[in-house]
């Protein structure tokens, strides 16, 4: 053994009480120096020396080796030198050089003490300290220069810089320290560290200050754990609410968390949200984000006992992360105790990482991002293999899937014909029906209506006008959704629609979508799918005019832990011969996600017989009449074909029954009555 480090950590500690156990960035200050010790690749071993159970148990599970320090050793007046070379003594060895690691120092650079370890055993110095540079001017109480003469005032530039000791390590030449007993002797090197890392922990307000820079001068390390657990308020939000006079509550989120999320799930973790206050806004927010939530908690500790008791889940694998004191329970119980920023004091000493992201501004996509840097990352594999899953996935607070009811969609599509009247009669017409969602279509005309037919004049009911006009005038904007949203809203329908730019996606998320469609057209479209895949919504892929390897490509940048695959053919009307039903099965076996189907037939019967096969969804175009103005008319469904359809549905889902062969209560009378020779 060539190089040991000695971390001299008593118990007792005048300033402040137990300081090496304090912790900064959620890390006692004991294990903040053993880690930047083991880190320095110079160091073979590290030692902790010290009198108190707790410190050794930390020392121990930091990595070090642990010395019991005498009690004659131990008190305020004892040198750290009588730490080190009794340390050396326990262990029985004399290395070449010896380390003293100072636990006041929270922000030790393994490359710094590497340098210092290196001018020793190179035989440059015989000791060197860590020092801060300075420029300072220092005078007596009485009014003398100290390192300058008052009478020629220098410019900092024309001054070389003298070194302030900042008590963070000391490397030694270990035959010298015997020799003379103390940590200076022979040739004295300073080792340089940048003003970020010199503060030196004495006094409480060092504590606090050193607390607060954590989150700025850590490097942010990846954050291994099974779980993520979340306040609420603060976390997610910005801790304000917003009322309007109704007294309905309103809050700040970051789109970005939402992202973070769906990669987290993606990954495998869990993610569980609670909440003391029982409020609408968290469980809206928890359904979009696709996360269960706990609500009203009166004990949140004693809750997340029982929730990772269930979920047998290790608690030192699971992170948590709040902002003020009816954290601090929950906090204490897992391994990952995380703050954001501008948490309550009490929260930021208990944390073990501090985000730098405030709540409601990205905090939570932060998080996950360290989250999933943790995470191994999973080889791709070469073909696409069959995955027996099919979901449910959450569409909103309904669950879409096998074993779930059929989810109806009314699609409206472009059939409104850019009237919001005719747009409302619609939604009666499918609330009306049963349909659980309604379906628009949303675009940039500008973008997709291609350059040569811009300019092409056409007949519409409002006249002759070119092609781009027109699909600018059946085109419903922001103010439109809004009513649209709302009126969804009182007839208890979803809406969503098939987003066929990116601008369009970013318009369906200002409108809050449940859900986004990825229209048959825009399957091979990447650029498309890969900002829809950003959203993390749940997604609705339609299959038709599409390659089983376009499809493959298309899920590839989709990912399937969303995704409800919609069998379609897009033959507007279908006939029969093209509807192709049998791939519903196909499609679930090679994709292991739930499949429904889109369907653009005249009358009911392929759509029933979908449901027969499997379809967790049903999507059908709809209007008030077949004969009206517009393409996709001739190929929806009036309202009481659209009434019949969910109808029938709902009468085949309990006609498939469990599968079970038994006789039923309504035989038994025929079989007494017809039977003649019974068993």
């Amino acid at each position: 053994m060539r190089v040991l480090a000695v971390v001299p950590a008593r118990g007792g500690s005048a300033g402040v009480p137990l300081k090496n156990l304090a912790p900064v960035g959620g890390i006692p200050l004991v294990t903040r120096a053993v880690r930047a010790s083991l880190r320095s690749e110079l160091i073979d071993r590290v030692v902790v020396s010290t009198d108190h159970a707790g410190i050794a148990e930390a020392a121990k599970e930091a990595g070090a080796l642990v010395v019991d320090r005498p009690e004659e050793l131990s008190g305020a007046t004892a040198s750290s030198e009588s730490a080190v070379l009794h340390a050396l003594d326990a262990l029985g060895e004399d290395p070449e050089v010896v380390v003293l690691v100072q636990c006041t120092s929270a922000f030790i650079d393994s490359d710094d003490l590497s340098a210092a370890v290196r001018k020793v055993l190179d035989g440059e110095a015989d000791t060197v300290v860590s020092g801060l540079p300075t420029h300072e001017f220092l005078w007596t109480a009485a009014g003398g220069g100290i390192n300058h003469d008052p009478a020629i005032r220098q410019r900092r530039q024309d001054r070389e810089p003298q070194f302030r000791e900042n008590g963070a390590f000391y490397v030694m030449r270990t035959s010298g320290l015997r020799e003379h007993g103390h940590r200076f002797f022979g040739t004295v090197a300073v080792q340089p560290v940048p003003v970020r890392h010199a503060i030196e922990i004495d006094e409480p307000e060092d504590l606090e200050l050193a607390r607060a820079l954590a989150p700025f001068v850590d490097v942010p390390e990846p954050i291994d754990v099974d779980a993520v657990i979340t306040d609420f308020d603060g976390v997610h939000t910005d801790d304000r609410a917003y009322v309007d006079s109704d007294g309905r509550e309103m809050v700040l989120v970051s789109r970005s968390d939402g992202m973070g999320i769906a990669l987290l799930r993606r990954s495998g973790v869990k993610v569980l949200v609670m909440s003391t206050e029982h409020n609408p806004v968290v469980a809206a927010r928890a359904r979009k984000l696709g996360v269960p939530v706990l609500q009203g908690l009166a004990e949140k500790r004693v809750v997340l006992r029982d929730w990772l008791t269930i979920e047998g889940l290790d608690p030192a694998r699971v992170a948590y992360v709040g902002n003020d004191v009816n954290d601090l329970g929950p906090m204490a119980e897992v391994g990952w105790p995380i703050a954001v920023p501008d948490a309550h004091p009490r929260v930021r000493a208990a944390a073990r990482v501090v985000l730098s992201r405030p709540g409601g501004d990205g905090a939570v996509r932060e998080l996950c991002d360290r989250v999933v840097a943790a995470r191994p990352e999973t080889p791709s594999a070469p073909e696409v293999k069959p995955r027996p899953r099919f979901g449910p996935v959450a569409v909103g607070e309904v669950l879409v899937g096998d074993g779930e009811p059929v989810y109806v969609i009314g699609e409206i599509g472009i059939n409104h014909n850019g009237d919001l009247d005719l747009a409302r009669r619609l939604i009666d017409v499918a609330a009306d029906a049963g349909c659980q969602a309604v379906k628009f279509q949303k675009r940039t005309p500008a973008i997709c209506v291609p350059e040569a037919q811009k300019s092409q004049i056409r007949q519409t009911p409002w006249g002759e006008m070119t092609y781009l006009e027109y699909k600018e005038r059946t085109e419903f904007g922001h103010d439109e959704y809004r009513q649209i949203a709302k009126y969804c809203d009182e007839r208890g329908l979803h809406w969503f629609a098939s987003p066929w730019d990116v601008p369009s996606i970013d318009f369906l998320e200002e409108m809050d979508v449940v859900a986004h469609k990825v229209a048959s057209a825009s399957v091979a479209d990447h650029e498309l799918l890969r900002a829809l895949a950003a959203t993390g919504k749940p997604m609705m892929l339609s299959t038709g005019m599409s390659t089983l390897s376009e499809i493959d490509q298309a899920v590839e940048i989709l990912g399937t832990d969303n995704l409800i695959m919609m069998h379609a053919t897009s033959t507007y009307p279908l006939p029969p011969e093209e509807a192709n039903l049998r791939t519903i099965t196909t499609l679930k076996e090679r994709y292991g996600v739930p499949v429904g189907y889109s369907g653009h037939e005249r009358g009911l019967q392929i759509s029933l017989a979908a449901v027969t096969l499997g379809a967790v969804c049903v999507e059908r175009h709809i209007t008030l009449d077949r004969t009206m103005w517009g393409s996709d008319h001739a190929a929806s469904l009036e309202p009481a074909g659209l009434e019949h359809l969910v109808r029938d549905i709902r009468i085949i889902e309990q006609a498939m029954g469990d599968g079970v062969k038994r006789v039923f209560p309504g035989e038994e009378a025929p079989k007494a009555r017809l039977r003649r020779v019974t068993v």
